[in-house]
């Protein structure tokens, strides 16, 4: 039909206490999105 279709975007944001905004995740799956942001945090 000729139409472009990019899908879903999911982004999750990391705030620390000062409300700045300190990682931006944008690659993850739903049902892995917990493991990304510990792993960011240990890291």
């Amino acid at each position: 039909m000729g139409k472009i279709y990019d899908g879903i975007h999911r982004i999750s944001f990391l705030i620390d206490e000062n409300g700045t905004v300190e990682h931006v995740f944008d690659k993850f799956k739903t049902k892995d999105h917990h493991q990304v942001v510990v792993d960011y945090l240990k890291a």
